[in-house]
């Protein structure tokens, strides 16, 4: 039996920002919407909080708790990380998110139809904001994905942006952001999603990084924040978040943006792409 005959469903939140930014009233919005509607699986793409407080931390996990009983990937961002509070930052900087939150900073999840990889992008020892993908993370995405059965959605998700918003606004790169996305364009990952930005944009990494396998780009879908007086851009105090529907030939990506004077999260765009025919996954460690 193919498994990607039924399609998938994901919602993409991100940017949650438990503490003074936080809107209850947009987060209340947003779990009506989740709870209205069937998923597969959410993603939530990190920034929990605003501080990396305990009290943040907490508030998150009872939001987290609210949301849709189905299987869940989260990933921590930089506000997860303490900034002002440098010792626990360069000594244990994650202490408080893998208490409450999660043990697990890269995360992987398998579901019917697909394989998803969270990547720690968070780097407090060496980056405040900007974030790091190191070498042994891009390693774990290859022993993964070259076990991954053909046909199956490959999925990896970040918090911090692998490429720039198609805008006015400046935003640094990861470094080494075009070694990593052309390791994930041998490894066939139909998708990369991320946060951090404050604002969506969804295309694709041939607008940013032609590579070498020019007949199949990587959909990238960066969400908004979901829950945080904190837009930007065309997003300035704004909220989004996305739904994917993944089936065997097509992935479509639906933004929503909450609207306060309805208070709730309705559809604006829909991107539809169509999947590449993907052959025998070879091991990266295997080619010449």
């Amino acid at each position: 039996m193919d498994n990607t005959e039924k399609p998938i469903r994901l919602l993409q939140i991100s940017d949650l920002h438990f503490g003074p930014p936080y809107l209850e009233q947009v987060g209340e919005a947003a779990l009506r919407m989740a709870n209205a509607q069937h998923q597969d699986a959410i993603i939530i793409n990190g920034d929990l909080t605003q501080r990396a407080k305990r009290s943040q931390f907490e508030a998150a996990k009872q939001y987290i708790e609210r949301l849709p009983q189905v299987p869940q990937l989260v990933v921590p961002g930089n506000h997860d990380v303490p900034l002002y509070r440098v010792i626990e930052r360069l000594r244990d900087p994650l202490r408080l998110y893998r208490e409450i939150i999660s043990q697990e900073l890269n995360p992987m999840l398998k579901i019917e139809g697909a394989v998803i990889v969270g990547l720690d992008s968070t780097a407090p020892r060496t980056a405040i904001s900007n974030g790091r993908i190191f070498k042994w993370q891009l390693d774990m995405c290859d022993q993964v994905f070259s076990e991954t059965p053909v046909g199956l959605a490959r999925i990896v998700v970040a918090h911090h942006h692998f490429a720039p918003a198609p805008d006015h606004l400046r935003d640094s790169n990861m470094p080494h952001s075009k070694r990593a996305i052309e390791r994930f364009s041998d490894l066939h990952v139909d998708m990369i999603l991320g946060g951090h930005l404050h604002r969506a944009f969804i295309g694709n990494s041939l607008d940013f990084y032609p590579g070498v396998h020019r007949d199949r780009g990587i959909i990238i879908a960066q969400c908004g924040t979901t829950t945080s007086r904190r837009g930007r851009g065309r997003e300035q105090e704004k909220n989004s978040l996305n739904q994917i529907e993944i089936s065997k030939a097509m992935i479509a990506i639906e933004h929503f943006m909450y609207f306060q004077e309805r208070d709730e999260f309705e559809m604006v765009s829909r991107h539809s792409f169509r999947r590449g025919s993907i052959p025998n996954a070879i091991p990266v460690s295997q080619r010449e």
